[in-house]
C-alpha cells in the first residue's frame, strides 16, 4: 500500500513560532499552499483520505480532495499535545531534546515521545491490514516525524528536522 502523508497549510502558530494547542484555521498563506498542493496531486488515485480531526487538517483535506474521495477522521493523527507550554515560545524548550526519541526531560504536562510515536504507530499497525492500495493522510509536522521514525527506525532519536514542511507530501510503502 502506498501511504502518503501531508503536512497542513500554515497556521497562525508557525508563523508566530509558538506552542498551540489551539484548533486554528488555515492563515491565508495556508490556503494558498493547500491550492498549491491540490495542483500538484489532482491525478493522483487514493482509495481514501484519512485526515486528523482538526479545523486545519480538515480544511487542507477538503482543499486538496478535487476528486471527491471519502474523508475519515483519527484521533491517532493528531499533533503531538504541548500540554501547559501552549501558547509559549518554541525557544522555552530546547527544540533538540523536545524531539529526542531518547530525552528524559518532561516538559511540564506536554506529550511524551514515546507515547506520542505509540499513538501514531497504532495507527499505522492498524492501516496495515486494511485492503488500500492508496492512502493520503492529513496530519502534522510531529506526525510526520512518528511516520519517519515507523519507517525509517528510531536511529540517533534525533527527530527535530525530520517533519515535513506545511503542504509538503512524502511517499511511504507501507
Amino acid at each position: 500500500m502506498k501511504v502518503y502523508i501531508v503536512r497542513h497549510g500554515e497556521v497562525l502558530h508557525n508563523v508566530l513560532g509558538i506552542y498551540s494547542n489551539k484548533d486554528e484555521d488555515l492563515s491565508d498563506a495556508g490556503i494558498e499552499q493547500a491550492e498549491e498542493l491540490r495542483e500538484k496531486i489532482k491525478n493522483m488515485k487514493f482509495d481514501i483520505i484519512i485526515a486528523s480531526p482538526y479545523t486545519r487538517t480538515k480544511h487542507t483535506a477538503n482543499i486538496v480532495n478535487v476528486n471527491n474521495y471519502k474523508i475519515i477522521f483519527d484521533d491517532r493523527i493528531k499533533e503531538r499535545n504541548c500540554g501547559d507550554l501552549s501558547g509559549k515560545p518554541l525557544e522555552v524548550t530546547n527544540r533538540e531534546e523536545y524531539w529526542n526519541y531518547y530525552s528524559t526531560i518532561q516538559y511540564g504536562t506536554a506529550e511524551n515521545i514515546k507515547s506520542f510515536f505509540k499513538r501514531v504507530f497504532h495507527f499505522l499497525d492498524e492501516l496495515k491490514t486494511k485492503e488500500y492500495k492508496s492512502v493520503l493522510i492529513v496530519a502534522h509536522s510531529g506526525v510526520s516525524k512518528a511516520f519517519n521514525a515507523y519507517f525509517n527506525g528510531i536511529g540517533d532519536g534525533k527527530f527535530l528536522n525530520k517533519g515535513l514542511k506545511n503542504c509538503e507530501i512524502k511517499e511511504y510503502e507501507l
